[in-house]
């Protein structure tokens, strides 16, 4: 008989802040939570670290550049969602080389600035848990096992 185990996803979370102002991209044509603001974000590809996919999809998602280092973790997720589990890594991002900008407008309709203490009411309702979480200095929260927790 197969070993069949549990599969973890995990995917990373740029909170690209500059004078308390927060990047964030309006999902579009994804099939999930399209309409609806984001980070850039992705899934790590297989033989790739933590930083290094947070540095290919920030870059992907905005065509700026991180050099290693200029991230600084800030939380970690444990989210369920459709039937599968992640765990998502959250880091602020203060410093970067080139200006933000929608590379993937196939995926994205919208690049926008927001205030950290007023973000745009079609927020990514985990993304926006974790932002408070960061907000409040909690390191690890859990979203999606408990009720009123979906997206």
């Amino acid at each position: 008989m197969a070993d069949e185990r549990f599969t973890l996803r995990a995917a990373v979370y740029g909170l690209l802040i500059k004078d308390d102002r927060l990047l964030m991209l309006r999902r579009f044509n994804t099939g999930w939570q399209d309409g609806n603001y984001g980070l850039p974000a992705g899934h790590l590809e297989a033989g790739e670290s933590i930083t290094e996919a947070l540095r290919r999809e920030v870059r992907e998602e905005t065509g700026i550049e991180l050099r290693p280092g200029q991230e600084r973790f800030v939380h970690v997720m444990h989210r369920t969602s459709n039937g599968r589990s992640y765990m998502d890594f959250f880091f602020v991002i203060s410093e970067w080389e080139g200006e933000p900008q929608n590379t993937e407008p196939e995926k994205c309709d919208d690049l926008s600035w927001f205030s950290l203490n007023t973000l745009p009411e079609n927020t990514v309702p985990s993304v926006r848990f974790a932002i408070e979480k960061y907000k409040s200095n909690i390191a690890l929260a859990e979203f999606g096992w408990h009720p009123g927790e979906i997206e």
